[in-house]
């Protein structure tokens, strides 16, 4: 597949640089595949498209505040954002910025007496940092800032400290996250509320979770010569037996599995059988899912609007067909939707 496949243009004032007011009070373009429709709403009307007996599968994944600023040896300053923030060892993957060119040995310093070393570089730009001195998990959470991609403008510089709206610490989360390990929030499921959830369920519609710890790689775009090329970090999930027992009752019973976000939906084609049945497990997975790729167990999409030339896009335009796909992301674009992690939503059903 030709990355090319996958671009499109995406001006910088249709990037969302803040939530909406409410969680629900996004956006959301409904994409019929039966009748090749498009339909303009907003996310608190989610339940008129969606019936009795349907579930949501939502990510539960918590984002760790990964994001720290220290100085190098030579004084410089260096801003860390930890890859693998709850793995146990000493050791862990991390994008380091600064002025000056990384190398090996050298040493940072961080708040709370934290200090680590460059034990490796990473050509695709990640370092290996080795913790010498300090407790990186309890400075995190002491001192680090939510981990926001690139496109988001909200920190603000005093000095030698860093400050970000306090805003992005709730809403750069779910309202069902609760296992520790993301650095980076799947978006789809922040637009949900209790209220909603709640409503959705007197209508008929129950949710469960899994868990799947997004990382840095999903947003990559590719940059290989084939689409098939291009290699997805693999990320840590779970699929608790309660999960698996839910989505295959749900399934048996004639109820649509509604994935929300592009996460849910990687996980569970990385464990559904080809009947559609899920097991529950552990593990990582590394699954990229292009056009062509036959769904096992997903029958309906809740997600963002992504960026040009990236997997998540690809994923998009395999579960709701390029064509039908790319026509809402021109009907988005010219109807002033909101894109990327802050932006409005897409329901393809």
């Amino acid at each position: 597949m030709d990355p090319a496949l996958l671009d499109f243009e995406l001006p910088s004032d249709r990037v969302a640089q803040a939530p909406a007011l409410r969680r629900d009070e996004s956006r959301l373009l409904v994409v019929e595949r039966s009748s090749d429709s498009l339909r303009d709403d907003q996310f608190s009307e989610l339940g008129a498209y969606l019936r009795p007996g349907d579930l949501l599968v939502l990510n539960d994944t918590r984002v760790v505040p990964a994001r720290i600023t220290g100085r190098k040896e030579s004084g410089g300053k260096v801003e860390v954002t930890i890859l693998d923030p709850v793995a146990e060892a000493d050791e862990h993957w991390a994008l380091a910025r600064c002025s000056s060119r990384n190398r090996v040995g050298q040493r940072l310093s961080f708040p709370r007496g934290l200090t680590m070393e460059i034990g490796e570089l990473d050509p695709e730009g990640p370092v290996r940092l080795r913790v010498l001195e300090g407790d990186l998990r309890r400075t995190l959470e002491a001192e680090g800032r939510m981990p926001l991609p690139p496109y988001i403008r909200r920190r603000v510089t005093e000095g030698d400290q860093d400050h970000q709206d306090p805003m992005d610490r709730e809403r750069y989360q779910t309202v069902v996250a609760a296992n520790e390990g993301a650095v980076a929030a799947p978006t789809a499921g922040l637009h949900f509320t209790e209220s909603l959830l709640q409503k959705l369920r007197q209508r008929g519609v129950e949710h469960t979770t899994i868990t799947l710890h997004v990382g840095y790689g999903s947003f990559q775009p590719v940059r290989s010569e084939r689409v098939e090329d291009h290699r997805l970090r693999p990320e840590l999930f779970e699929v608790s037996q309660t999960a698996a027992t839910r989505i295959n009752h749900q399934r048996s019973m004639g109820g649509r599995v509604v994935a929300v976000g592009t996460t849910v939906v990687r996980t569970l084609e990385s464990v559904a059988d080809r009947g559609g049945r899920i097991e529950a497990s552990r593990g990582a997975t590394g699954l990229m899912i292009l056009p062509g790729h036959t769904f096992q167990c997903v029958d309906a999409l809740i997600t963002n609007f992504h960026h040009p030339r990236t997997t998540l896009f690809a994923l998009a335009l395999a579960f709701g067909g390029p064509e039908r796909v790319r026509r809402a992301y021109d009907h988005a674009l010219g109807s002033a939707y909101r894109f990327l992690s802050y932006g409005d939503a897409m329901l393809i059903v």
